[in-house]
């Protein structure tokens, strides 16, 4: 119906913004009129015709025709508002205007010269002249935010026969017209698809707007982005209706619906795209940084009315306390988590949504501004229904470059919850596999999957996973104390990877590396503590395996020593090295990925982890799935035999016992059935760059785990200034809440200022000292018998040690006595085992809980503004134009 016409002439009206030598009088209405009224054009068409060139062309040479093109098309939208957008022609000029502007917004917020063109006052020439003085942005948003409860528009109208009888837009009671029951709303209104479209199209339109952020550097991204602070403030009628509509639109959507199989494939779900755009605008306005209102990172913590009235949707959230609305805000979250999880017979025969990222961000604000609501997901099992969709796709993306932020989102909640005994104690629970994952197969609880899936990351996930180390096995040693048996297969990677990082070479080639030994003792101590009795498992693998405590024990400290210990690394690095076992080489570089200072320091370093783990993986428990990616791994990497030690440190502790010989190979190990292996990125694919990772220091504080230690020992590892806190915990139980380990196990960090890492495709990385420049002569860091001597001295070894000389004698005379050559009797013998007072004295538990900070805030402003800007595809609003919080890499 003539609408080839219509699109030729949007088309000239496009070209003669830029072509007309003056610019257009803002009264020629026949002019601006055929931009939104009398054509149906498509938002994708709309993207088309009006391509990026010709909008910079506009804004650099004629700006008073942009301006005019903005301020008109605004105003179109408050005059249909003014008419309560009753008419079929009124309701296809708005979403024009909303397409046109979704369009040309980010070219505007693109120059900085632009800055405060929506925040200036409407000409003065309007009809209304007391509306001058509203800012055109406040114009625009309170026009979209009346638009989203327009009735007969965006939601179906109550009282109505004839547009006469219709009501006021501008007097209606929004709240009566919540989109979705659910949280404070008991009605669920029925569906409407074309109802459903336009509301994606307006909330599209806002989450433009509020995507000015994108546009500032990272320095800059904490200033307040005036767009969300009047869209959640009490200048917005709509703010309550708003958040709740957002929320229940979210929680309450089931995309599998009845079940019928490929009924995503006959029936267009209009719902989808409504709920992705939902949760973005939800994830947006909760980004307030509570950190930036107080001196003292971990007082602003404490979500006072003075650090959050001023943001509704937070209090919204924060206020919300029925177990009613929990339990909908939950079962809503987790199935939606758990649908990429979910299995058929029939392939592909159930619907797969893509926004397990924006959920994840979203289930972390929620427990970071509802305390309530996160001891809710802890009081029952419910959590693990969280938990087993977190460590899915951290073992599937753990060879993704693509995916390291959501990595590092899923790992920042698990370091979450594990502040709180109950996840510990949750992590008991059997677990049935469900889902095929590439990891091995096991019986054994929760907690086992845990520990399997943190060794799958540690042992083959890329370099770019190396910063969160420290925070994996923080996890682990915080729920430690309440794993009260783990399986032969848990036990046995726990002790790879300690055996992997006590490699002398190892511990000397870089001034961090020896935390790691210090965090794996201490979780072997806790357990040893705590939970001996039902953990033979780990008990017989720590027998097997006492040759690595021992070679602990007695590290060599004198120079000579070190120095053979390093050599001995070099000696058997192929690729040759810098000193101090630094590798100049990188594994990561891809065609036209630059080299920036201090990069391949940090690939070293990732070498060097690499390399232990391959060394003592090699003809141990990596058998089956495992063995392709560790030996592709290993032919990159220095690769180290540690035979000749091992045998050497055997002989000195005395007689065999069953499974010495094949402590390394007991287990042969099979991958799930239907499991695929971990794939690398598809070449080409987009990546949006990240901060750099916390530092472990900055986001967590070490917290008794009982209110009776109140002295506990000062900590290295929190930040300067911070006070240390003691959890009153009401649920204390006699498990003795003593921590094994001394204070000094942790790692102390000073906090380093936020640095953005550029480098190979935005990497997540240890910021590199900065007197280093690539490809000069970089004095290398080198250990001294001081240095050594100074963290040796305080391994937390005694534990153990007596462990070890209280059982090996009886297990080896139970070896002799009976003959035996097999494992299960010596199993059954430790499990009617004790150990009671002959350990010595246990340590307070001590948890090292996440606190709010300035670091993870940024981290994560950055990572969701990079995740919302790749996944809005169609149309692709922000593709291609110079966003400056991160950049765009291809892998």
């Amino acid at each position: 119906m003539g609408n080839t016409d219509t699109k030729l002439n949007f088309r000239k009206a496009i070209v003669q913004l830029t072509s007309k030598s003056q610019p257009i009088d803002a009264s020629d209405d026949a002019f601006w009129e055929q931009f939104w009224c009398e054509h149906n054009t498509p938002v994708q068409d709309v993207f088309a015709l009006v391509p990026a060139n010709e909008i910079r062309k506009v804004r650099d040479v004629m700006p008073t025709n942009l301006a005019t093109l903005c301020y008109k098309a605004t105003e179109r939208m408050v005059r249909a508002v003014d008419n309560s957008c009753r008419t079929q022609g009124e309701q296809q000029t708005v979403l024009n205007c909303v397409r046109l502007l979704t369009r040309i917004l980010p070219y505007v917020f693109e120059d900085v010269q632009w800055k405060d063109f929506f925040w200036s006052s409407l000409p003065s020439g309007s009809e209304k002249e007391e509306s001058g003085s509203i800012p055109l942005a406040q114009s625009l948003l309170n026009a979209i935010c009346d638009l989203l409860f327009c009735p007969d528009f965006t939601v179906i109208g109550y009282r109505k026969s004839g547009p006469e009888k219709a009501e006021e837009l501008n007097s209606i009671d929004s709240c009566e017209y919540i989109w979705e029951a659910g949280v404070g709303f008991a009605q669920s209104p029925p569906r409407n698809g074309s109802m459903d479209a336009r509301r994606t199209e307006l909330l599209k339109l806002l989450l433009t707007c509020f995507s000015e952020t994108m546009y500032r550097p990272p320095t800059a991204s904490d200033e307040p982005n005036r767009w969300i602070v009047h869209f959640t403030s009490a200048d917005n009628r709509h703010a309550l209706p708003l958040f709740t509509s957002l929320l229940n639109t979210v929680c309450a959507y089931d995309p599998v619906g009845i079940g019928v199989p490929y009924n995503h494939l006959l029936f267009t779900d209009t719902l989808e795209p409504l709920v992705e755009v939902c949760l973005q605008i939800l994830i947006v306005t909760l980004d307030h940084d509570i950190t930036s209102n107080g001196p003292a990172q971990s007082s602003a913590y404490i979500h006072d009315d003075s650090t959050i009235a001023d943001n509704l949707f937070i209090n919204y959230l924060s206020r919300i306390h029925r177990d009613d609305d929990f339990q909908f805000i939950l079962k809503g979250v987790t199935r939606l988590l758990n649908n990429p999880l979910v299995q058929s017979y029939l392939p592909n025969s159930t619907k797969r949504l893509h926004c397990h990222q924006e959920l994840l961000v979203f289930f972390w604000k929620i427990c970071d501004y509802n305390k309530k609501f996160l001891y809710f997901v802890l009081k029952s099992s419910d959590v693990l229904d969280i938990l087993v969709p977190i460590l899915y796709h951290l073992n599937d993306s753990r060879a993704d470059q693509s995916r390291v932020g959501l990595m590092h989102i899923g790992v920042f909640i698990l370091l979450l919850l594990s502040g709180e005994r109950n996840f510990g104690v949750r992590l008991n629970k059997p677990y049935t596999a469900t889902v095929p994952m590439d990891i091995p197969v096991f019986t054994g609880t929760h907690a086992d999957l845990l520990i399997t899936v943190f060794h799958k990351i540690i042992a083959t996930g890329h370099q770019r996973l190396q910063p969160l180390f420290d925070c994996l096995l923080t996890i682990l040693v915080n729920v430690s104390p309440y794993l009260k048996t783990l399986s032969m297969v848990a036990s046995i990677k726990l002790l790879h990877l300690l055996e992997a990082f006590s490699t002398p070479w190892f511990l000397y080639s870089a001034p961090s590396n020896h935390h790691l030994v210090f965090f794996l003792l201490e979780i072997f101590n806790n357990i040893i503590q705590y939970q001996f009795d039902g953990n033979s498992n780990l008990v017989y693998t720590i027998i097997r395996k006492r040759q690595v405590f021992h070679a602990l024990a007695n590290l060599p400290t004198d120079a000579a020593g070190i120095a053979r210990c390093l050599s001995n690394r070099k000696g058997g690095n192929s690729g040759g090295g810098g000193g101090g076992g630094r590798m100049g080489g990188s594994s990561q570089g891809s065609a036209g990925s630059k080299s920036y200072a201090g990069h391949d320091d940090d690939a070293a370093d990732y070498q060097q982890r690499k390399a232990a783990l391959t060394a003592s993986g090699t003809g141990s428990d990596s058998v089956g799935g495992e063995d392709s990616e560790e030996d592709r791994i290993s032919t990159r990497t220095a690769r180290i035999g540690l035979r000749e030690s091992d045998s050497a440190s055997e002989r000195d502790v005395g007689p065999r016992i069953v499974g010495d010989e094949d402590a390394r190979s007991d287990i042969v190990e099979e991958s799930m059935e239907g499991s695929r292996p971990a794939q690398e990125a598809e070449p080409g694919t987009l990546q949006a760059t990240l901060l750099d990772t916390p530092n472990l220091a900055q986001i967590t504080e070490r917290e008794s785990a009982h209110p009776s230690d109140l002295a506990s020992p000062s900590s290295p590892d929190l930040p300067a200034g911070v006070p240390e806190k003691l959890a009153i915990s009401d649920e204390e139980e006699a498990e003795g809440a003593k921590k094994a380990g001394t204070a000094d196990s942790s790692p102390s960090k000073t906090p380093s200022p936020l640095k953005r890492s550029v480098a190979q495709r935005g990497s997540l990385r240890v910021t590199p000292a900065p007197a280093q420049q690539h490809g000069s002569q970089v004095k290398q860091w080198q250990p001294t018998p001081e240095w050594v001597q100074s963290w040796r001295s305080k391994l937390p070894l005694q534990t153990i040690m007596r462990l070890l000389q209280v059982l090996v004698p009886q297990v080896e005379k139970i070896c002799i006595d009976k003959g035996l050559t097999d494992e299960s009797e010596i199993l059954k013998f430790l499990q009617h085992g004790t150990l009671v007072g002959l350990l010595p004295v246990p340590h307070p538990i001590l948890i090292r809980k996440y606190q709010a900070n300035g670091g993870t805030t940024a981290w994560f402003r950055t990572y969701m503004w990079g995740v919302i800007y790749l996944r809005n595809v169609d149309p692709a609003v922000w593709y291609d134009t110079e966003v400056k919080l991160f950049e765009i890499q291809r892998v």
